[in-house]
């Protein structure tokens, strides 16, 4: 048996006997009211069952409220004990008597309240709360029959004021969370809103008609009060907050019910015996009901936008089911609320919880389906003209709304728009045939969506050259960088969202055509509205694509299905309307740079907005050119904006159209490359990304495949387009895109294109030479990446067999060494090799018939690569700088590609030589530093054939600027390593070191060269300048490693060397026992990593330096 169930047995079921067992416990509390009585009486009642209990209930109930009733101060803990008794016995028994119910309340609230004002909470402890407000609950729930209901006579009306206002003032006032849910909780079971699990007395109509009046009275302070609960600090918790708002609508329910106000003037005479009482009787006439609705809309617009955004779903959930209580009680009488109301539901249908999209559904549809109850069969009609009105009313404050709330009210006001829009489904087709709705709709949308142009960052951004590694090939947009819209009304990512799917709910419920038209119009209309329009059109398209909202969608509240996607005849007629209005040449080729960094004309001082026609050499006007007024920041990032809407549109309708885009894509490709190429970097990469989305959608695997499979007709268009660069002055940036984005098979569709651009710079250097010398760079770049050479792998094969010899054989060295040396001082006669060496014979070469010797036919990526090394020749002496620079690098790419056939590479290199080695010589130091590059690529390619070349006429110009320019540098502050002659001195002798050994130089070179990078080992020197050296020497050494010993050891030797044999002469070095300096870090370095220095002090002299040692 269980101790439950022994207990149970255990109890007193006789109430003869439980009298007896209580009794002297009672009149022990009566005698002396102490805690510890009201304690042992507490214990004692526990052992008597339910139904004894209720017939002893008074006798037992009489002593505990006669401690309440002794005057004079009284411990809390006393009193706290007294309620918790009465708790008890309250929870198991029914109070019956009317008499009882009144006199305990007030004696409950006698506990708890200011003993001068009964409608203010007194300063007890929260025990002695909690305990009075769950006795009073107890009591409340305990009433049984009708004797709840003489608690709303009029004259209970002051006693019933005192508890409502002292259990509003605990709700507001306290810091306890639970004490306030208590005291919420107590004025729902004091109205009868308890709803709870426990069985309630449930009223009539005309008992809740009375109820109702009752409450009039007090509804003003009730709802005040709520408000203010409600709208409260967040601090307060969820639970109070959602308490308040059901206290809220239930009490406004209960007093506002249209049922209950149908006869509000048929009142009849007050009782004449209620005194004063009858002043606080509200008489809920007309005016009165007026007057109420008025203000309670204008608490529950406050309230709304409190609660709409609140950050827990259960307030948000609680607001719907006020909104559902309100609406289905008091919709006629609480008129100026239904709108409102209404708002809050439709907000609800995007919430993120699907808890309250579900239960929001189901409140729109009992909505539309009591207005069709009421109004017949119209009321469907007159449910959507209100939800219309609502649309136009909303659409008319939006822009208001969004600059002066705070971002949870606009994403509220933005739900509720877009709420409105789902529920009205397909109707939303017929709505936006109102002129004004359209208009008041899109002119919303427009102000709403304007973009913040002022940054002038946007501007600053440049673009580098489109890279043409792999690395940017593979790049997919999810992996790069997003672009971020700045707005001028918001900032938060969750607003711009909402935006986009209101667009794209329009598109699927709205006609495709008439919202084409209309906004196009709008796009056409003003530049003002051109990107908002832009944006609004990419996300109809989208929207009329996919038949559906988006993953909220949900159905209209009549149970309406999804609006079906449009045909793809009509999705595709609005995609070319809208493609053509935005590659359109006024709307496409916008300036994106200021005119100082135009790219394309910055080399035409004198012209500056005139572009040559390659055809006749005519200069043209070009279609670019704008006043100094257009250029203006705002005016530049706005033209960038622009462009990247469009761009993302063109991505868009590929996604829309799918596969079918590809007939597409002859009218819209070429203008995509067009602006992957530009200047700007936000145009660039929505560009790019707009490819990787027409990819996708297409169903290409890459960017490859997209531009081979097209490239016959856009090589077409660049073709074409480079005979009118006046027009069509991106065409070389189309050109550049293609070759960075694809592979060798574009090579021999791509070669004519070049010829012509080859042929076009022999027509006219002077004016074409800036632009075309970019298509040039680019084609070589993509040359070398698609033909690698093999070049570099062979030197650093060679270099490594050179830097590991064999074992030295000490022994033979010696024996020739001394041979040689007697046979140079004729000490010794050769030896007598009298015998005739034996020639063999010649090989008999039958001679054969053969033709005049053909040159090979050269590969056409050599051909090209050797053509345009001509042109580099010819260009290297251009007046203009960044075009030198410019063809530097073109020619050290060609150098890159023709190191496979040294036939062809060494005669033009013979030819280009004397250009190169001005820009060596006589030329502004960033030339000269790009020359060295080149240089140092010739070096590593070329060899030995410019060994006598870089010896007499490049060296000594090195060696005696790097002397110069060594005491400036070990002088000089760190802001030196931001000059130009830093870079320079950086740059030389960075390469210097690999050069030397690419060339094989001889001794004197190897000297002159020490002796200019020896003050570069000083520690004064910049660090990098000293490791630049480090690699200079580390290089030398592996040409002669002797000499270079000799060389650091003569400046610092740290150990002594003594022969092994005392025939051997002693070996003086001038660098042993010299002090430390400047010098002797950077020398040790290199003493011990390339010749394997030993840490002793002492060593013997070893084979190899004798020979160093008997030569000196």
């Amino acid at each position: 048996m269980s101790p439950s169930s022994a207990s149970s047995m255990a109890q007193i079921n006789d109430p003869k006997i439980a009298f007896a067992y209580l009794r002297p416990a009672c009149v022990l509390l009566t005698r002396e009211p102490t805690l510890t009585n009201v304690q042992t009486l507490g214990a004692q009642l526990r052992d008597v069952d339910d139904a004894t209990l209720q017939q002893l209930q008074d006798y037992v109930l009489f002593p505990l409220r006669f401690v309440l009733k002794v005057p004079g101060p009284k411990r809390e803990g006393l009193v706290e004990a007294v309620a918790e008794t009465m708790c008890y016995v309250l929870e198991n028994t029914c109070v019956r008597s009317w008499e009882t119910l009144r006199d305990v309340l007030s004696e409950l609230c006698l506990c708890v309240c200011c003993p001068t004002d009964p409608g203010k909470p007194a300063a007890v402890s929260e025990e002695l709360k909690v305990a009075a407000l769950r006795c009073l609950d107890a009591l409340l729930h305990a009433a049984y029959g009708d004797i709840t209901f003489r608690l709303f006579e009029p004259v209970m009306l002051p006693g019933l004021g005192a508890a409502v206002s002292l259990l509003l003032a605990l709700a507001e006032q306290d810091k306890s969370r639970s004490i306030q849910t208590a005291a919420l909780k107590c004025l729902q079971a004091l109205t009868l809103q308890c709803d709870c699990s426990q069985d309630h007395n449930i009223p009539s109509t005309e008992e809740r008609r009375a109820l109702g009046s009752t409450m009039a009275s007090f509804l003003p302070g009730i709802t005040i009060t709520l408000s203010r609960i409600i709208m409260g600090d967040l601090k307060q918790g969820q639970a109070v907050t959602v308490r308040a708002l059901k206290m809220w609508s239930r009490a406004v329910g209960l007093v506002m019910e249209d049922c209950q106000l149908e006869k509000c003037d048929a009142v009849g005479p007050l009782s004449p015996g209620l005194g004063q009482s009858s002043k606080l009787v509200v008489q809920r006439t007309q005016d009165w009901v007026k007057s109420t609705s008025h203000r309670l809309a204008v608490q529950l617009k406050n309230i709304i936008s409190c609660v709409s955004a609140h950050q827990h779903w259960r307030v948000r959930l609680e607001l719907v089911e006020l909104a559902d209580h309100v609406l289905a009680r008091c919709s006629q009488s609480l008129g100026e609320c239904v709108g409102p109301l209404l708002e809050v539901l439709v907000g609800s249908v995007n919430d993120e919880d699907t808890r309250i999209r579900e239960r929001c559904s189901s409140v729109l549809r009992s909505v539309s389906e009591r207005i069709q109850r009421s109004g017949g069969g119209g009321g469907d009609g007159m449910f959507t003209d209100v939800l219309s009105e609502n649309l136009h009313v909303l659409a008319s404050s939006l822009p208001r709304l969004m600059r002066t709330s705070d971002d949870h009210k606009k994403l509220f006001v933005l739900n509720v728009f877009l709420g409105y829009l789902k529920v009205l489904g397909p109707t939303v087709s017929v709505v936006l045939n109102s002129a004004a709705h359209l208009q008041r709709i899109s002119k919303a949308l427009m102000q709403v969506l304007e973009l913040d142009v002022m940054n002038v960052r946007i501007v600053e951004e440049r673009s580098s050259a489109v890279s043409i590694d792999g690395s940017s090939r593979s790049q997919h947009p999810s992996t790069a960088c997003s672009q971020k819209k700045n707005f001028l009304y918001f900032r938060d990512e969750k607003i711009f969202s909402a935006l986009m799917e209101l667009c794209r709910t329009l598109g699927c419920y709205g006609d495709i055509y008439l919202l084409t038209d209309h906004f196009l119009d709008l796009y056409g209309e003003s530049s003002v509205y051109r990107k908002q329009a832009a944006m609004v059109l990419n996300q109809i398209i989208m929207g009329a694509a996919s038949g559906a909202a988006g993953p909220t969608g949900a159905a209209g509240p009549t149970g309406a299905e999804r609006c079906p996607p449009c045909s793809l005849e009509e999705l595709r007629a609005a995609v070319v309307s809208v493609l053509e209005e935005y590659t359109s040449l006024n709307n496409w080729n916008l300036r994106t740079v200021t005119e100082d960094d135009d790219g394309d004309t910055k080399d035409q001082p004198h012209c500056p907005f005139m572009l040559p026609s390659v055809s006749n050499m005519e200069l043209v006007p070009s279609s670019l050119s704008t006043s100094p007024a257009q250029s203006a920041v705002h005016h530049l990032n706005g033209n960038i904006w622009q462009l990247c809407v469009q761009l993302e549109g063109v991505a868009c309708f590929a996604r829309a159209l799918g596969r079918d885009f590809r007939s597409l894509l002859m009218t819209s490709l070429y203008h995509v490359l067009e602006k992957a190429g530009d200047e700007s970097l936000l145009v660039s990469q929505a560009a790019l990304d707009s490819m990787w989305g027409v990819s996708d959608a297409c169903g290409y695997g890459s960017l490859r495949e997209l531009i081979n499979d097209n490239a016959d007709y856009l090589l077409c268009h660049v073709s074409l387009n480079l005979r009118r660069l006046s027009l069509h002055p991106q065409a070389p940036r189309v050109l550049t895109v293609m070759l960075a984005h694809s592979n060798p098979s574009l090579l021999p569709l791509v070669g004519d294109v070049i010829q012509d651009v080859l042929v076009a710079l022999d027509l006219s250097y002077n004016h074409t030479a800036p632009l075309f010398c970019s298509i040039l760079h680019s084609v070589m770049k993509a040359l070398v990446s698609w033909f690698p050479s093999s070049h570099g792998g062979k030197s650093e094969c060679n270099r490594n067999k050179t830097t590991s010899p064999e074992a030295l054989n000490v022994r033979q060295f010696l024996l020739d060494y001394c041979k040689q040396k007697e046979l140079a001082e004729g000490m010794a006669a050769e030896d007598d090799d009298t015998e005739d060496p034996v020639i063999p014979p010649a090989p008999q070469v039958e001679e054969e018939d053969e033709g005049p010797d053909v040159k090979e036919e050269l590969p056409s990526h050599l051909q090209i690569t050797k053509d345009i090394m001509e042109r580099c020749i010819h260009l290297l002496s251009h007046p203009s700088q960044p075009l030198r620079l410019k063809v530097l690098d073109v020619l050290e790419l060609c150098v890159h590609v023709l190191s496979e056939r040294e036939n062809e590479l060494l005669p033009m290199v013979h030819r280009c030589w004397p250009a190169l080695l001005q820009r060596l010589t006589a030329d502004d130091p960033l030339a000269v530093l790009r020359a060295f590059r080149v240089l140092f690529v010739l070096g590593e390619t070329c060899g030995d054939f410019l060994r006598r070349r870089v010896s007499k006429e490049v060296l000594p110009r090195l060696t005696s600027s790097l002397s110069r320019q060594a005491a400036v540098s070990a002088r000089a502050t760190p802001v030196y390593t931001h000059t130009l002659a830093y870079k320079l001195q950086l740059a030389v002798l960075q390469g210097l070191g690999s050069l030397c050994l690419s060339l094989n130089l001889g001794e004197t070179d190897l000297d002159s060269v020490c002796e200019a990078c020896l003050p570069y080992l000083s520690c004064r020197q910049p660090v990098r300048l000293q490791e630049a050296c480090l690699s200079v020497f580390q290089h030398l050494i592996q040409v002669d490693p002797d000499a270079l010993w000799f060389t650091l050891c003569e400046l610092h030797c740290p150990l002594s060397y003594e022969p092994n044999h005392p025939d051997l002469p002693p070996v003086h070095l001038n660098g042993i026992g010299q002090q430390r300096d400047e010098y002797t870090d950077n020398l040790m370095k290199l003493l011990r990593e390339e010749f394997s220095l030993p840490d002793s002090q002492s060593t013997s002299l070893d084979n190899g330096m004798i020979k160093d040692a008997t030569n000196e």
